[in-house]
């Protein structure tokens, strides 16, 4: 254990060392959500643009999503491909170690793609195995060697299910126990997926082959992987994979222009909320403007204390500049949403944070359409009902320690 946080504290050096120079995200008020250009400009990433003809459906908790991951594995005829950060040895992991196993044991080719470090240490040999007798190719995305220290931070914090190239899922959710459930207790969190067919399936399938082939080398193509996609709806939707590599931020440009061009309202959901000095300015002007800017993240059920504390320390500038912060009370609220002006909406497993922006693969879905817009607001206002919110003038006099914690937490920012 102690050479593992050496060799961390190594790695965090390094990537602090050789960063490059960064884009700039400070951009200003030009354009709203429904002018001509916004689009163009949110997608202003590597490979992703907006397509039309889909149908998604937005998943709530566990008790939505993880029977439709699973029937949409039931229903493989030719290729599963996952990606995940969090697949454990549970009762959860277990049923989606089986029902890949059956795919897979009936000729359907089955791709697990695992990070290595989310899932190395409580996915169990035993599970490997059985899924590799049964036909399965299960793959670790950059497991730790001591002598590649840069591994340890760049992870795949992606969420991915693609069957048959068809219906595509992602969002915040992992394989384990914790997202069992109707976040109906401390155990089962609460968070939020996306289902989705049509056109719009093939970027998220892109995504998936660029981590698979960086670990495989095997590139995906063909009909198994890419079938030719009708429009079976009508959202307009745009895959958004974020990684390192580029120059610059894909997830950051994403939440950076959407602030930027809000005019009426922003309601985010995020369950690990650093924001860094850009976001947390941005945000402040779009209140300061006008905009109902809302922010809701953990309570006091929260899995990483540190990051909690380093996101408290940047309350204090949001709260006075209007911005209204509410903590979650019935469990972890792991969901990663925003939605900007009842129009664009992104799910994801982008978290508000330097992590995400930074340091790991992301993926996120871009929808433009009121009505899926409509549905999040709601799911939204129904989460602030059973939270609390922070108000300034109690904020500012919270105890000492806390300030201190806050303060020592937010040093370590860039890696939280």
């Amino acid at each position: 254990m102690i050479a593992l946080g050496a060799a961390f504290a190594l790695s965090v050096a390094i990537s602090l060392l050789n960063r490059p120079e960064e884009v700039r995200y400070d951009i200003p008020h030009a354009f709203g959500v429904r002018d001509p250009t916004f689009l163009p400009s949110v997608q202003a990433t590597e490979g992703s643009s907006m397509i039309d003809g889909n149908r998604i459906s937005i998943l709530q908790n566990g008790i939505e999503i993880l029977p439709a991951m699973l029937e949409a594995i039931a229903s493989a005829r030719k290729s599963v491909n996952l990606e995940a950060y969090i697949f454990w040895s549970d009762d959860v992991g277990t049923r989606f170690r089986d029902a890949l196993s059956e795919r897979a044991s009936h000729g359907v080719e089955v791709r697990v793609l695992v990070d290595g470090v989310g899932s190395a240490k409580r996915l169990s040999r035993s599970d490997v195995e059985i899924l590799r007798r049964s036909g399965c190719r299960v793959e670790f995305f950059r497991p730790l060697r001591p002598w590649m220290l840069d591994v340890i931070n760049r992870r795949t914090h992606r969420r991915i299910l693609v069957v048959d190239g068809k219906v595509g899922f992602t969002g915040g959710v992992g394989l384990a126990k914790m997202w069992d459930g109707n976040a109906d207790s401390p155990d089962h969190w609460r968070d939020t997926q996306v289902r989705i067919e049509g056109p719009a399936v093939a970027e998220m399938q892109s995504a998936f082959q660029e981590n698979w082939a960086e670990v495989t080398r095997e590139l995906l193509v063909g009909e198994k992987f890419f079938p030719g996609l009708a429009q079976v709806g009508s959202v307009l939707a745009a895959v958004v994979p974020s990684s390192p590599r580029p120059s610059s931020s894909a997830c950051q440009t994403l939440y950076s222009v959407a602030v930027s061009a809000a005019e009426h309202a922003i309601s985010i959901s995020n369950s690990y909320f650093v924001p860094n000095a850009e976001s947390v300015a941005l945000l402040a002007a779009a209140s300061e403007r006008g905009v109902n800017v809302r922010i809701l993240v953990p309570g006091a059920i929260n899995d990483v204390p540190m990051t909690k504390a380093s996101g408290r320390a940047t309350f204090g500038k949001l709260l006075q500049a209007g911005v209204k912060i509410y903590e979650y009370q019935p469990t972890m609220m792991h969901a990663k949403t925003m939605v900007v002006d009842g129009i664009w909406t992104t799910v994801g497993s982008s978290n508000f944070d330097e992590r995400s922006f930074r340091l790991n693969d992301e993926v996120n879905v871009n929808i433009y359409d009121a009505g899926i817009a409509a549905q999040m607001e709601t799911m939204f206002q129904e989460d602030l009902a059973r939270s609390e919110e922070i108000k300034l003038r109690p904020w500012l006099r919270r105890p000492r320690f806390s300030k201190i914690k806050e303060r020592i937490s937010g040093l370590l920012k860039p890696q939280l």
